[in-house]
């Protein structure tokens, strides 16, 4: 073997060398990392009062005015709804959209569902988000509202967040256990929960 062959012969190996070490780099190299998604918001509430303004749907004479506070395990709603039916029961839920603007309020979609459960009644067992529980009329057609929707927050734009969503009032009450909305009727009355503080 000439020297200028074993210089050849060597050149040709360290080339080699080179390249397999090339393609076993490029090989390795993990692929950049995708970007962090933004934190999800923490289901707290982080309003402290809101107020629904109830007007008539599905041309009822149903109206009324809610206020809502958080609490440790939900939120609250007080307030008075009159326009009802002498002695009757209504359900009450929180919808998904804060949208009135349909006349029977089928705008403000289905019952308010963060945690995809299926419907049942505050309290027992599983239930949907907006859940709660019937009120009544008097023999004046006026309900005195106070009920907890239970698993939700006020404010803060969290999953389970009911700031900006729809309070449906229904013709008749809510047997807790027909899917996937009770079997309460039609809407008579709609407000959108606004934020005061």
């Amino acid at each position: 073997m000439t020297a200028s062959s074993y210089t050849a012969r060597r050149t040709g190996f360290a080339l080699a060398a080179v390249a397999g070490l090339g393609f076993l780099a490029a090989c390795s190299t993990a692929p950049a990392p995708k970007p962090e998604a933004p934190p999800a918001a923490a289901p707290v509430s982080t309003a402290k009062a809101a107020e629904v303004v109830l007007a008539s749907a599905s041309a009822s004479l149903v109206s009324g005015k809610l206020n809502v506070r958080p609490g440790a395990d939900g939120v609250y709603l007080s307030g008075e709804i009159g326009g009802l039916t002498p002695g009757s029961l209504h359900a009450i839920h929180i919808h998904e959209n804060g949208d009135c603007s349909a006349v029977d309020a089928s705008s403000a979609g289905g019952h308010f569902n963060p945690s995809d459960d299926p419907h049942g009644r505050v309290g027992q067992g599983a239930h949907h988000g907006g859940d709660m529980d019937n009120i009544n009329a008097n023999g004046e057609g006026v309900a005195q509202v106070n009920v907890h929707a239970e698993g939700v927050t006020l404010g803060g734009g969290a999953y389970n967040d009911v700031a900006g969503r729809a309070v449906i009032v229904h013709a008749a009450g809510d047997d807790y256990t027909s899917q996937p909305s009770g079997n309460a009727g039609k809407r008579v009355a709609c407000g959108i929960i606004n934020v005061t503080e």
